[in-house]
């Protein structure tokens, strides 16, 4: 049985959004798990427009387009700043980049690490929260069954698709409730969410 037909099974208003939203392709960020997270402190807070001019402008920076953590940790604030980072994304990217040099950020290392061992370790990164390592194992290692119930669209997304009028730590408990009969592939059924459009049509 598919991910696709199994979640379809166990939940009729996941199997109706499915059945309703286009399929998608996987996201190769060719396990660089050092780079994905530079990516995702640059986007926090600002539209994608924007944070993929500046990221790609802060690459440029760089020999090859690729920042290395000592290079990184040697450029100035003016070099940094003309790339449109704020400074407080500077210090959190400078806190990745000293990460990386002193405990390590190899793929191979993280893959042997269950998703809450993933959390617990690159946590203590200022700048770098719950939410961001999730979208990182969603994304980059292609992690099958993360709920990330701190994103505000999977959150919007469900209240509306399931109807729920709860808030606050209710509401989240009904979230997880819900989530739970997707194991283990509550990944896909959040890029599902993510991906449906309720009011097309």
């Amino acid at each position: 049985m598919s991910p696709e037909n199994y979640l379809s099974s166990k939940d009729a208003t996941l199997a109706s959004i499915i059945e309703a939203t286009p399929t998608f392709k996987k996201t190769d960020w060719n396990k660089d798990l050092y780079l994905a997270l530079l990516e995702s402190i640059v986007s926090q807070q600002i539209s994608v427009k924007a944070a993929d001019s500046i990221f790609a402008r802060f690459r440029a920076l760089f020999p090859e387009h690729y920042p290395h953590p000592d290079l990184l940790l040697a450029q100035t604030d003016e070099e940094l700043r003309s790339a449109g980072l704020s400074f407080q994304k500077i210090n959190y990217l400078r806190n990745v980049a000293r990460f990386s040099l002193e405990k390590g950020m190899d793929y191979a290392h993280l893959d042997t690490l269950t998703d809450d061992e993933i959390v617990d370790y690159l946590i203590p990164i200022k700048g770098v929260g719950r939410w961001t390592v999730e979208m990182l194992l969603m994304f980059v290692m292609n992690r099958p069954d993360v709920f990330p119930v701190d994103d505000l669209v999977i959150r919007q997304k469900m209240v509306k698709a399931y109807q729920l009028t709860e808030t606050g730590r209710p509401l989240y408990k009904q979230l997880h409730e819900i989530a739970e009969q997707w194991r283990p592939h509550r990944t896909l059924a959040c890029r599902y969410l993510w991906r449906w459009q309720p009011n097309a049509n």
